[in-house]
């Protein structure tokens, strides 16, 4: 079957001595995988088109096998930017990792791939990253059956009281439930603010986004507390950033 998708490149590998192996999240059909013949070679027409981050027209054949065979490729945008600056490619290949493992192949999402496309564009045009990949873990916790409960209580349904933020149980806790779990954490209000309004962000609209240090550290630590609890979200992208973050290099 001949297949004519906009994609977005989400993983590229190589394979054997000159072609490539790609991961396209398309609008049409989701996660496909297509074999790109030649891609590594200095002529070859496909070598920028397979790139990651990049957004294109692919035309592929795809049998019975589960991968197709790349037969044409146009570039709509090739998101350059992501790949000049190391901090936004960072952020990028997180989340591309993070759609890459978290998708199926051939589940649609046209919602999905829209906001994968709108968080590549923001980082490139230089709205926070680290905000923008905390709008996808949330888009991805809700995909995945665990968006957290952060309206009210997860154990009486109470919503008053400094509420706190429970990892295991999937969502807040009121003072007098904090006790059933006592590694829950309690954000600030700012935070909490922040949390719910994830929730809602459509990466389209958004602008410039203003955070107290404190508060962004506080918002990184909840959010990687649900994605390491429900999404097992230890992949090697997000280690490089840990490190980027350690060294200082994203300041």
């Amino acid at each position: 079957m001949l297949y004519k998708v906009e994609g977005i490149v989400i993983r590229s590998m190589d394979y054997g001595e000159g072609h490539k192996i790609i991961s396209v999240y398309t609008r049409e059909a989701g996660k496909m995988s297509v074999m790109v013949r030649g891609a590594k070679k200095l002529n070859s027409r496909f070598g920028a088109i397979t790139q990651l981050f990049t957004y294109g027209q692919f035309v592929f054949y795809k049998g019975n096998s589960a991968m197709g065979n790349l037969n044409a490729g146009e570039i709509i945008d090739s998101h350059q930017k992501l790949r000049e600056d190391l901090m936004k490619g960072a952020y990028a290949a997180y989340i591309a990792e993070m759609v890459e493992k978290l998708t199926g192949e051939n589940e649609p999402n046209g919602m999905l791939f829209t906001q994968l496309e709108a968080a590549f564009g923001g980082i490139g045009e230089g709205k926070p990253p680290a905000f923008i990949a905390h709008v996808m873990e949330m888009k991805m916790l809700g995909l995945s059956g665990y968006l957290p409960e952060l309206d009210q209580c997860v154990s009486c349904g109470r919503t008053e009281g400094d509420m706190a933020l429970s990892f295991q149980g999937g969502g807040l806790l009121c003072p007098s439930c904090r006790g059933r779990d006592p590694q829950a954490l309690l954000p600030g209000p700012g935070t909490l603010k922040l949390l719910r309004l994830l929730r809602h962000v459509d990466l389209r609209r958004l602008g410039q986004v203003e955070m107290k240090p404190a508060t962004e550290r506080q918002l990184k630590q909840c959010m990687r507390g649900l994605t390491d609890m429900y999404l097992d979200s230890r992949w090697k992208s997000r280690s490089f950033l840990d490190q980027m973050e350690k060294y200082g290099m994203g300041d």
